[in-house]
């Protein structure tokens, strides 16, 4: 019973917190400088909605997934450094050829042309 209470409460004060934050978090008087995009005190110059290239963001993409797969291939070296199990080299060696699969991939499919010729 004390449990269904406890949980009933934290229900309600949660509830009661939320309708107070949105009620004080609610805008008023939207005007013209406060929906413009801030550039330094200057005025904006463009669209604040320019596009970008797509390959940037396969780059970036690309750059967080190597990046990501360097920090997995940390602990292969400490345990090249203390000592060699067939389990291990036999994972390291799994996991190197899906890397270097991917990287096949990658190139083959253009994706790591850095310039359009």
């Amino acid at each position: 019973m004390m449990m269904i209470l406890s949980v009933a409460f934290v229900c309600l004060v949660s509830f009661l917190f939320t309708s107070v934050f949105m009620a004080l978090g609610e805008k008023r008087g939207l005007d013209r400088e406060k929906c413009s995009p801030y550039e330094c005190g200057f005025e904006p110059i463009g669209s604040a909605r320019s596009s970008f290239s797509i390959r940037f963001f396969l780059v970036a993409v690309l750059f967080v997934v190597f990046d990501v797969e360097v920090v997995l291939l940390m602990p292969f070296a400490f345990m090249f450094y203390h000592g060699k199990s067939v389990l291990g080299v036999l994972s390291c060696m799994v996991f190197l050829f899906i890397l270097f699969a991917g990287l096949f991939h990658e190139c083959r499919e253009g994706s790591l042309e850095w310039v359009n010729q």
